[in-house]
């Protein structure tokens, strides 16, 4: 199994068809790399993952805007095709298990969170102020013997 993870931007709206039945979401993730060359020069290098996700939630669509900042992983899915002029190409989707939005690309670059601010990781940590917590001691204070562990 081939398992592939990206973090990047949409490149453009995400779009919901059915197929077969089935309900898919297909978006494009660009990742951008930064790096110098043996020269030293600048070099600027984007990768375009084309996403497909089948789920019956589709509710996250339209949250899948131009500019947001997302995660995806899933599975390699290659395709064959052939080119107009007769030769033979391959392409590599992304077939996505899960994706989670990362935030929205701002105009002047920066990048804003798009969770709102009544979501439940808010919630969970005002509820972990109520929660004890527990210190475990250091390795070294412990005196057992490993001919005593149960496993």
């Amino acid at each position: 199994m081939l398992k592939l993870s990206v973090i990047g931007h949409l490149g453009k709206d995400a779009t919901v068809n059915t197929v077969n039945g089935r309900n898919v979401i297909n978006f494009t993730v660009a990742h951008s790399e930064k790096y110098k060359d043996a020269q030293g020069m600048q070099i600027d290098k984007t990768i375009w993952v084309e996403c497909s996700y089948w789920t019956d939630r589709t509710a996250i669509a339209p949250y899948l805007k131009k500019g947001t900042q997302v995660y995806a992983d899933g599975n390699a899915d290659v395709r064959n095709y052939t080119t107009q002029d007769g030769r033979n190409g391959a392409s590599l989707t992304l077939r996505v298990l899960n994706v989670q939005l990362l935030g929205t690309k701002n105009a002047d670059g920066s990048t804003e969170s798009s969770i709102p601010q009544s979501s439940p990781s808010t919630s969970l940590q005002s509820a972990s102020a109520n929660v004890p917590t527990y210190s475990v001691p250091p390795v070294s204070a412990i005196t057992e013997s490993a001919d005593d562990l149960p496993f």
